[in-house]
C-alpha cells in the first residue's frame, strides 16, 4: 500500500503523472456493491437448501440474524481493504493498477494494446460526479483493468488519450490537435425512442429465465399469493371449481389467468428494455463507434471500427412480424463477459431498429456490401433427411414403442403430434438457410421461426474447414465452416463446387489482401 498516493480531483488536467494515485473514497461504494453482488450470485446456488429448510427458517428467523450481520460486516470490511490497497498511474503510453489485499497484483496495460473503452457511471456515482473507466485488450479472456471512482472529466480524457495514442501509432501523419478535432465531433448514427424500447421489451422477452431461477420456490409464492388474495375477502377458489362452476366459466378464468400472466412477464421485460437501453445513442467518430445507454448504470462503450469482424441482424418470429431487427456488430470474441446483461465486451448491440435503419448502420460499417438485395443460395434439402433419421424417427420410434407396450394410446398420440411439429421446425430451419458472396463479403442467412443474416469481410476470415462425410461425397455435397476472430459461421449441406469454390475465393482474398483484420 502506498500512503502517499493521492485521490485525483476535477481540477487535474494533467494525465501523466510518475506518481501512484489513489482513488476517491465514493469507490468503498462500488467495492461493497460488487460484494453484494458476489454473495447474490453465490445465493442462487443455495435456494434449493433454503426451499428445503423453509418452514425451519420461518419458525426460527432469529438464528440467521447473526450470519446476515457477520456477511453485512466482512462485506464492509473487505471493500475498506480493497479501497485502501488499490493505487494506478499514468504514464505515457501505459496505464500501471496494484491491488489485492493478500494476493497482490501489479497490471501493466500498454494503450496500444486496448480494444474496448468502457464507461460506466452507476447510478450512485452520479451524485459525485464519478465514473468507472474498463479497458479491454484483443486476446484477454477477461476484463483486463478497471479504475473506479475517477472523477467523470478525468475518466473522458483518459479515454480520449488512449483513443489517440492507438490512432497516432496506426495514422503517423495526423498529429494530436487533429484527431482531437475529431474526437470533439461525433455522427450519431441512431437513437431509440421509449416506443422502440417497448417494441424491444415485448419481442425480446427474456424473463422466463428468471422465473426458471425461482422455480424452487414456485409452492411457496403460489400459497403466500392465494393467501394475500383470501385476507382481501375475495374467493379465487369458486372459479376454478369444476363441480361449481360451467365448463366455459373455469375455461374462462383459465385463460384470464394465462393472460394476466403473460401480461405481467411482458411488463417485467420491458421494464428490464428500459433500464438496459434508455437513452441510447450509437455514434462514429474517427473510426470508431461509441454506444452509450442505461437509466441507473449510464454506460458508454468504444469499438474501433477496423477491429469490427462480423454484423449480424437477428429477428425473432415478433421481429418478423414488426419489422424490427436487433443488430449486433461483433469483434474478437476472446474476451467475453457480460456487461450488465446488455451487451457482451466483444459486441454492441443495438436493440429493435427498423430494416432501413439496419441496413444504413451495416453499409456505413462495411462499405459496398450487397445484404440489402443479395440472393441467398439453399441448402440441399438432404438436410431435412439427415435431420429426421438421424435422430426425429428413431426417438419417435422409441417413445411411441414405450407409450403402445403400455398401452398409453393418448400418449402415443402425442408423441406423433410432438414429432410432426419437429418435422415442421427441421423443415422451417433448412428453408431459412441460406448463403451469398461477392467479391468482397460473405453472406449468411439461417433461423427457425425468425430469420439472422449475417455479413463479414473475406479479409477477416482466421481459418476455414472443408467438413464432408462418406454418405456426403457419394451425394457431392459438403459442409463449410469459417472461423472469424468474433466466432465461427458454419454453412452446412452444400453443393460440393460452390463449397470448394466459396473456400478457395476466401483463403485468395486472405492472401492476396494487404488489409488487416485488426
Amino acid at each position: 500500500m502506498n500512503t502517499g498516493s493521492q485521490p485525483p480531483t476535477e481540477a487535474e488536467t494533467t494525465l501523466y503523472s510518475d506518481r501512484w494515485q489513489r482513488l476517491s473514497p465514493i469507490a468503498i461504494i462500488y467495492f461493497a456493491a460488487s460484494g453484494i453482488k458476489g454473495a447474490a450470485n453465490n445465493l442462487i446456488y443455495l435456494l434449493p437448501a433454503f426451499a428445503v429448510s423453509y418452514s425451519s427458517i420461518k419458525e426460527n428467523p432469529g438464528t440467521w440474524l447473526p450470519i446476515l450481520a457477520a456477511v453485512i460486516a466482512l462485506i464492509c470490511i473487505a471493500s475498506v481493504l480493497q479501497y485502501l490497497f488499490y493505487s494506478f498511474r499514468l504514464e505515457k503510453s501505459s496505464v500501471e493498477i496494484r491491488y489485492g489485499v493478500f494476493s497482490k497484483k501489479h497490471v501493466n496495460l500498454p494503450f496500444d494494446r486496448i480494444q474496448n473503452v468502457t464507461i460506466e457511471q452507476p447510478l450512485y456515482y452520479r451524485l459525485t460526479n464519478t465514473s468507472c473507466l474498463q479497458l479491454d485488450t484483443a486476446g484477454s479472456a477477461k476484463q483486463e483493468a478497471k479504475i473506479v471512482a475517477l472523477p467523470q472529466l478525468f475518466a473522458e480524457q483518459l479515454k480520449q488519450r488512449i483513443l489517440l495514442q492507438a490512432n497516432a501509432q496506426s495514422e503517423d501523419t495526423q498529429t494530436d490537435d487533429t484527431l482531437g478535432q475529431s474526437f470533439e465531433s461525433e455522427d450519431i448514427l441512431n437513437t431509440r425512442s421509449m416506443g422502440d424500447l417497448v417494441i424491444h421489451g415485448i419481442t425480446n422477452n427474456r424473463v422466463w429465465i428468471i422465473l426458471g431461477v425461482l422455480a424452487p420456490l414456485y409452492d411457496d409464492l403460489a400459497s403466500f399469493i392465494g393467501a394475500y388474495i383470501e385476507s382481501m375477502g375475495f374467493d379465487y377458489q369458486q372459479y376454478f371449481d369444476t363441480q361449481a362452476q360451467p365448463l366455459w366459466q373455469f375455461a374462462l378464468a383459465i385463460l384470464a389467468l394465462a393472460f394476466m400472466f403473460i401480461v405481467s412477464v411482458t411488463l417485467l421485460s420491458i421494464l428490464g428494455s428500459i433500464i438496459l437501453f434508455y437513452d441510447f445513442k450509437l455514434s462514429k467518430t474517427n473510426g470508431r463507434y461509441i454506444r452509450r445507454s442505461g437509466l441507473f448504470t449510464r454506460q458508454e462503450v468504444t469499438m474501433r471500427l477496423s477491429r469490427l469482424q462480423l454484423i449480424a441482424l437477428k429477428q425473432d418470429w415478433l421481429d418478423v412480424i414488426l419489422r424490427r431487427v436487433n443488430l449486433e456488430l461483433k469483434q474478437n470474441d476472446a474476451g467475453v463477459r457480460n456487461t450488465q446483461g446488455q451487451s457482451t465486451a466483444n459486441k454492441i448491440l443495438v436493440p429493435s431498429v427498423t430494416v432501413s435503419e439496419a441496413l444504413e448502420i451495416t453499409e456505413d460499417a462495411f462499405d459496398q456490401n450487397q445484404l440489402a438485395k443479395v440472393e441467398f443460395t439453399p441448402i440441399s434439402y438432404r438436410f431435412i433427411f439427415r435431420q429426421l433419421l438421424t435422430w426425429v424417427l428413431p426417438l419417435f420410434a422409441i417413445l411411441s414403442t414405450i407409450a403402445i407396450s403400455q398401452q398409453n394410446y393418448l400418449g402415443a398420440a402425442y408423441v406423433a403430434v410432438g414429432a410432426c411439429v419437429v418435422m415442421i421446425m427441421v423443415w422451417c430451419r433448412w428453408k431459412r438457410w441460406g448463403f451469398a458472396s461477392d467479391n468482397e463479403y460473405i453472406y449468411v442467412r439461417k433461423g427457425l421461426f425468425g430469420v439472422d443474416k449475417m455479413c463479414f469481410p473475406k479479409y477477416k476470415v482466421q481459418q476455414t474447414q472443408f467438413i464432408q462425410s462418406k454418405l456426403m461425397k457419394a451425394k457431392q455435397l459438403a459442409s463449410v465452416r469459417i472461423i472469424l476472430a468474433s466466432g465461427s459461421v458454419s454453412i452446412p449441406f452444400i453443393e460440393q463446387k460452390q463449397a470448394a469454390q466459396l473456400l478457395q475465393n476466401t483463403l485468395h482474398e486472405v492472401s492476396f489482401s494487404q488489409r488487416s483484420w485488426m
